[in-house]
């Protein structure tokens, strides 16, 4: 079965979206195309890869993951396939693998596909698609371009830390309005040592207790928990937490152990 996901910034009130996925069937007709997000905000690295980041590893090894993402075209701009984990990627070389990745890919080359001029301005239509129906359908990369010995890449912002003290901030806001930091669990966990904390953020709201599901206080009422993506949370059960509580990407939080 060979499927193909889209992460873009297209939205859905134009044509874009429909043109992408149209070029893929007039290639590959038979093709399982799954949407992962065509919200992202326009030109957001981070975001969109935070959204993939947390998707890609519920498909099938040999998934096809396309990114439309920051894809226009640029004299110097390098169109890249990744293969990953045995899964393969192709998007621009433009830092944001490096923010999915964890590790070193396995493979990467950069897309030799010659360009469609009447194509020039949506190469998504055109070198993306060509590439993810080659690899969908069990293509080598090797066919498709020239082998790299890396890729450009973006740092996050990272949580500091002090002495019993971590210090994030709001990374992503999901459609719920839950607020997602940085604070992973891992590094949450390794900090706390089993001792109490206390999390701060704007308006001198705090919270000081973790919760394991978003029903585990009233509704109306503020929240903290580690959820599917395995980072700190900010909710509110069945609330707006962002518009409520005044938080917005890149705003400061505050762990306190004691």
């Amino acid at each position: 079965m060979a499927v193909i996901t889209l992460t873009t910034d297209l939205g859905y009130k134009d044509f874009y979206q429909a043109a992408l996925k149209g070029s893929l069937y007039s290639i590959m007709p038979e093709v399982n195309i799954v949407d992962i997000s065509h919200s992202i905000s326009a030109f957001n690295i981070p975001q969109a890869a935070f959204v993939l980041k947390n998707a890609y590893h519920y498909f099938p090894t040999g998934t096809v993951h396309l990114i439309g993402i920051d894809s226009v075209f640029e004299e110097n701009r390098k169109y890249v396939a990744v293969k990953y984990r045995e899964h393969f990627f192709i998007g621009s070389d433009n830092g944001i693998f490096s923010l999915i990745f964890d590790e070193a890919p396995q493979q990467i080359f950069e897309i030799t596909i010659l360009q469609d001029l009447k194509l020039l301005h949506f190469p998504l239509t055109d070198i993306f698609a060509k590439a993810a129906c080659h690899l969908a359908a069990g293509g080598a990369l090797e066919a498709i371009g020239n082998e790299l010995n890396g890729l450009i890449e973006k740092k996050n912002f990272m949580p500091t830390l002090e002495p019993n003290i971590i210090r994030g901030s709001v990374i992503y806001i999901d459609s719920y309005q839950n607020v997602i930091t940085n604070i992973s669990k891992e590094l949450f966990t390794n900090v706390q040592a089993g001792r109490n904390f206390q999390l701060s953020f704007k308006r001198n709201e705090k919270i000081n207790r973790l919760s394991w599901h978003y029903n585990e206080v009233p509704e109306g009422e503020k929240l903290c928990l580690f959820g599917i993506s395995n980072y700190l949370e900010i909710a509110i059960n069945k609330g707006n937490a962002s518009g409520l509580l005044g938080l917005h990407m890149g705003d400061i939080v505050r762990v306190e152990f004691y």
